[in-house]
């Protein structure tokens, strides 16, 4: 079964991440999902724009942007010149004024356009925007942190949206308190890729690789 893995890197060693960046390359991660929060859309600052910058440069596997902050199109030019044609940008609905007009940005430069949806964030809120987007990055957790619980009423406004994908022609994507059973549970039935973060990948002890590969091999 083919599904994607993306490393949050907001929960990665910081004090040598060109080895981590080396190390889950090469073990055979997806893709690199760098969380930028503005400590106003949600209570915490994570990484920065010259950590977006460094990524982009240390690694040829594609970027998936989450921007955590308010009014993201006053910025947005900032994270595209930094990014590749192919990468991936997700916004928050509820971060703008008119959402469709930053989304628009992302098209014309070239990236993958998304939408993250908070637990408290129904589907039917965001169906216009289902439209306009390649991926929604479903968040099974408040935004903010990580090391959070799963929120188990996510589950259900993840089955309206697999009802909804090949219709609207997007993609689902999982972020936030991903562990085994989740990715048993929910791949098969369609969902494209999971952010791993401390649950699965990082800080347990064990090479990126091996832990890629275990998951890989998981028995559906």
């Amino acid at each position: 079964m083919e599904f994607e893995l993306m490393a949050s890197m907001m929960c990665a060693n910081y004090g040598n991440l060109e080895k981590e960046v080396r190390d889950l390359e090469e073990g055979g991660i997806d893709s690199f999902h760098i969380d930028i929060m503005d400590g106003r859309y949600v209570p915490n600052y994570a990484m920065s724009l010259n950590d977006l910058r460094y990524i982009a440069q240390a690694t040829s596997k594609p970027l998936d942007v989450h921007l955590m902050v308010e009014h993201p199109n006053t910025r947005i030019g900032l994270f595209l010149k930094e990014l590749r044609p192919g990468d991936t940008v997700y916004i928050h609905p509820e971060a703008e004024y008119h959402p469709s007009t930053t989304l628009q940005a992302v098209i014309d430069a070239g990236m993958i356009p998304g939408i993250a949806i908070n637990p408290g964030t129904s589907a039917e809120t965001v169906m216009e925007m289902l439209r306009i987007v390649k991926k929604v990055l479903v968040m099974s957790v408040n935004p903010g942190n990580a090391g959070q619980m799963y929120l188990p009423y996510v589950g259900k406004k993840i089955t309206k949206l697999l009802s909804m994908k090949e219709d609207m022609e997007f993609e689902i994507y999982w972020d936030g308190a991903c562990s085994a059973d989740k990715i048993l549970e929910y791949a098969p039935k369609g969902v494209q890729g999971f952010v791993l973060g401390t649950t699965l990948l990082f800080g347990r002890g064990t090479p990126y690789g091996e832990t890629l590969r275990n998951i890989r091999e998981l028995r559906f």
